[in-house]
């Protein structure tokens, strides 16, 4: 006789559901996860290029232009020189295939011993997108200003650029 209710116990509880049944008072499901690396962008000078002004007479003052294409201009009393070589600046990017970046320039001023005259940049585009193969360029102008004092002689100096994504 009980060999018979323990089976019958155990078929109530079978029949029932209730024992093996979750509670509901809990869930889990499963989530997923995405990550891009993006390759670092990377801003490279032209080597041999530089932003040149060429060579100029000072007369009572204005500027030399040169543009994003090399071309040089004079306003005012300034004279370029006959044969003056005048150049843009050049750099290459490099980074993330096809992904847009902005180019932002500083100004500066050459130099020559105590003698220094200041220029604004202009980069040939505020912005530019990197090719399928993750490569780009552009190419930097600028403005110098000239007074009539400026003395004669060679000017060096430097100034910035910085690429940066969108």
């Amino acid at each position: 006789m009980m060999k018979k209710i323990v089976i019958a116990a155990a078929m109530v509880a079978l029949s029932s559901g209730s024992a093996f049944a979750a509670s509901g008072s809990s869930a889990t499901a499963t989530g997923s996860a995405t990550a891009t690396v993006v390759a670092p962008i990377v801003l490279t000078h032209t080597a041999g290029a530089a932003l040149n002004f060429g060579k100029f007479t000072a007369g009572t003052g204005g500027t030399v232009v040169v543009t994003a294409a090399g071309v040089a201009s004079a306003t005012a009393d300034v004279g370029i020189v006959p044969g003056s070589t005048s150049s843009a600046d050049a750099f290459t990017v490099t980074g993330d295939n096809n992904r847009t970046f902005t180019i932002t320039t500083t100004s500066g001023t050459v130099t020559q011993g105590a003698n220094s005259l200041s220029f604004t940049t202009a980069p040939s585009a505020a912005s530019g997108t990197l090719s399928a193969t993750g490569t780009g360029a552009f190419t930097v102008g600028g403005t110098l200003t000239v007074p009539g004092t400026a003395v004669a002689g060679a000017y060096t100096g430097t100034y910035s650029a910085t690429v940066a994504y969108n």
